[in-house]
């Protein structure tokens, strides 16, 4: 479980610090955080050999490619350059060390530490959603695109929890 202890550390991290990202630093964190779960998905997609993992992983790839559509639809219009930042780069970071120690596993070693992975990787989001990433975005717009994808994340956890409920 790197990515879910890396990105409280890291979320964590955004939330203690003095200076709160502005809006072009936001849209790129929520972005790679989009990013992040399409490729876990479709790392499972290709892995998992069990239907609710499959499903719910394709659930993951159709909802976030959606959200980070409609977030560069957004940026375009609002004439926004997303800035990538040290959240960013340590989001990506700790994905691509939980990617790699996916890979090595396969069977219901894969499936339990994707769950595990996204219930955590989920919370986190949410967290740094409701409390930094939302309360810091200035623009309206970006601000109420946040609070869908946080219903949405929010969503996304609680159907994690529930496959993972349902894998024990």
């Amino acid at each position: 479980m790197i990515l879910g202890g890396t990105c409280l550390l890291v979320m964590a991290g955004l939330a203690q610090a003095a200076d709160k990202p502005n809006d072009a630093q936001i849209a790129h964190i929520a972005y790679t955080a989009g990013v992040i779960d399409i490729d876990a998905a479709k790392q499972a997609i290709k892995t998992s050999k069990t239907k609710l993992v499959v499903d719910f992983a394709k659930d993951m790839l159709r909802d976030h490619e959606a959200v980070n559509k409609q977030a560069l639809d957004l940026v375009k219009k609002l004439k926004v350059t997303p800035e990538d930042n040290p959240t960013s780069q340590a989001l990506t970071k700790a994905a691509e060390a939980e990617r790699e120690k996916l890979a090595k596993l396969q069977g219901a070693a894969f499936d339990k530490a994707y769950i595990i992975n996204e219930v955590a990787f989920h919370k986190q989001v949410d967290d740094a959603l409701k409390t930094v990433l939302i309360p810091s975005a200035t623009n309206p717009e970006l601000k109420s695109l946040l609070e869908t994808g946080l219903k949405i994340f929010e969503g996304h956890e609680q159907h994690a929890e529930m496959v993972a409920a349902e894998m024990k």
